[in-house]
């Protein structure tokens, strides 16, 4: 059991009976008049969300959308793909969330594989999605939502698209009437979410609904401080624990936040409905501006931020960063991938009255297994990613996935809690491998100390061997990012015909770098890293590039600096 915990905070909550609508019903009873989201012009308050998503749900009954269909959400960040997400949910079908910018071919296959029967578009990418239902063998009706300051159109206003199946105006569906959402079983299932497919093909999770409403209350409850409880209609509202409050909890319908995160990845989906529980007044981006940003949070007097280690660096870079006052934000949630102890270090310079949160999870874990306290009386060890959330179990294994490590040795990390999903829709093989006797598998390799704080070190399947050790990228990774020159580094291994394989260092350079000459920084990072290491888990190479490449959710794609290690 963990031995280290938020003062106040019970360690097991008692989740209400419903689904996310309740959640929502809740708020929008609760929170009726607070603004809900901000999208340029556009604005919602809470009772104003809860009632367009009704309307559209009665918009998706009446074009034949039945409870168990699949409707996948094809959009930009957006205040619309939320109205949209809620719709669905409200109608009893199921999202399946997908990446708008990638191609046809690839959307037509989370098209098939999730057997969506509806898609809602936008038009900047329209285009995509009409070549890709063509012929679809499910796909019967499209739903077509309006620009906003967020999602503007495209930069060239092409002719109207025509779709090959019937097609909706999405003003149209919010002329429905609305009606009750429809009642599903916790057993239904919410969203169909592809994994992030950094380290392979994207594959659709099934997280079921209550999946999804623990998780959204587990991760509400504990950046909030609070519990969750339910009133005589039903419906799903927190209440705060005043003994377990700091100031950067964040206070119930008392506070701002900007969206940033991609919605159509668990993260932002998820915390769509983490906001909404707390009553958050959301700001929507689209396309992310370090800059306009930074201006929103001194416009706002943002309580929150949320994103990935990317989106951290990005925003220590900015020109002038240190002479703004961003002293309103509380708390900085960092997640996608560990961030790097020195990258905390200058955030802290930064944000100096928040507290730099790092939390882990995964979509086979609809979203959060671990954050850090939001509390700064509780410093937590330098390169852990938090506590275990309510209510959830981790085991760290050996390969073999039964034996499990000795306390603080790194292995393999297994999860159980009630976020843990239903496994892979269509993909019962693979459901097998990775969910067993209840618990997950996630490919994560970290240590659990005996204070209950969990580290990360990278995949297993990231793991290189040199001559017969065990190389771990992550530590490496670590050592590089705290070098004055680096921007951001991943390590991946490359074969080798003597020592089977050996690390090699893709960097980035801080701007005030960017001239040094290329073979000369090579060798100073590679003996800088030879000091701090042994000899076996030296890096053999580094490559110097302009930016890593990256994933729509601010991943390193290691997929892609494989191939260029080996020059495949």
């Amino acid at each position: 059991m963990t031995t280290t915990w938020p003062d106040g905070l019970p360690r097991t909550l008692d989740y209400p009976t419903g689904t996310i609508a309740d959640l929502l019903a809740g708020s929008a009873h609760a929170y009726a008049d607070r603004t809900a989201l901000i999208d340029g012009e556009d604005r919602l308050t809470y009772a104003e969300l809860y009632e367009r998503a009704l309307r559209v749900a009665q918009g998706l009954r009446d074009q034949g959308i039945t409870p168990g269909d699949a409707v996948a959400v094809h959009l930009p960040n957006t205040i619309w793909f939320t109205v949209a997400y809620y719709g669905i949910l409200f109608a009893g079908a199921a999202v399946v969330p997908v990446n708008p910018t990638q191609p046809p071919l690839a959307l037509r296959r989370q098209l098939d594989d999730s057997g969506a029967v509806a898609v809602f578009t936008h038009p900047a990418v329209a285009k995509a999605l009409s070549a890709a239902v063509d012929g679809s063998p499910s796909v019967r009706l499209v739903c077509v939502t309006p620009t906003t300051a967020a999602a503007p159109g495209p930069a060239e206003a092409p002719a109207t698209v025509a779709f090959p199946v019937a097609t909706v105006a999405f003003d149209e569906l919010m002329k429905a009437e609305a009606a009750p959402a429809t009642g599903v079983d916790g057993d239904a299932v919410a969203h169909l979410a592809f994994t992030g497919g950094t380290t392979g093909v994207p594959k659709a999770v099934r997280v079921l609904h209550r999946n999804l409403v623990t998780n959204v209350l587990q991760v509400a409850c504990w950046r909030s401080a609070a519990v969750p409880a339910a009133d005589d209609r039903g419906r799903i509202v927190l209440r705060h624990v005043p003994a377990a409050r700091t100031p950067h909890h964040i206070p119930l319908a008392a506070a701002t936040g900007l969206s940033v995160a991609p919605l159509f990845h668990g993260m932002g989906m998820v915390s769509q409905s983490v906001f909404a529980a707390a009553g958050i007044t959301v700001k929507v981006f689209g396309r992310f501006d370090p800059v306009r940003y930074l201006d929103a949070i001194e416009e706002l007097g943002v309580h929150a931020i949320t994103g990935s280690p990317a989106l951290c660096h990005a925003l220590l870079s900015v020109p002038g960063v240190r002479e703004r006052d961003l002293s309103s934000v509380r708390v900085v949630s960092s997640g996608s991938a560990p961030i790097n102890p020195a990258v905390v270090a200058e955030l802290s310079e930064i944000f100096p009255n928040a507290v730099v949160s790092d939390g882990y999870g995964l979509t086979e874990a609809t979203m959060g297994v671990a954050i850090s306290p939001l509390d700064s009386a509780m410093p937590r060890p330098s390169g852990s990613t938090g506590l275990v959330l309510f209510d959830t179990e981790v085991e760290i294994r050996e390969p073999d996935g039964v034996t499990p490590a000795a306390r603080g040795e790194r292995g393999e990390v297994w999860v159980r809690g009630p976020q843990v999903t239903d496994g892979y829709h269509g993909h019962p093989e693979l459901t097998a491998e990775q969910y067993v006797d209840g618990w997950l598998r996630t490919g994560d390799l970290g240590t659990l100390d005996a204070d209950g704080w969990l580290s990360l070190v990278g995949r297993a399947k990231d793991m290189l061997i040199y001559k017969g050790y065990n190389v771990y990228p992550g530590p490496l990774e670590n050592i590089l990012r705290e070098h004055p020159a680096v921007a951001q580094a991943s390590v991946v291994g490359r074969p080798h015909p003597e020592h089977g394989e050996i690390p090699v260092a893709f960097v980035s350079l801080k701007e005030e770098a960017a001239g040094r000459e290329p073979a000369s920084m090579a060798e100073d990072l590679m003996a800088y890293v030879a000091e701090r290491v042994a000899p076996y888990q030296r890096v053999r190479d580094v490559v110097i590039v302009d930016e890593l490449p990256l994933s729509a959710t601010g991943k390193i794609l290691k997929t892609e600096l494989r191939r260029r290690a080996t020059g495949s």
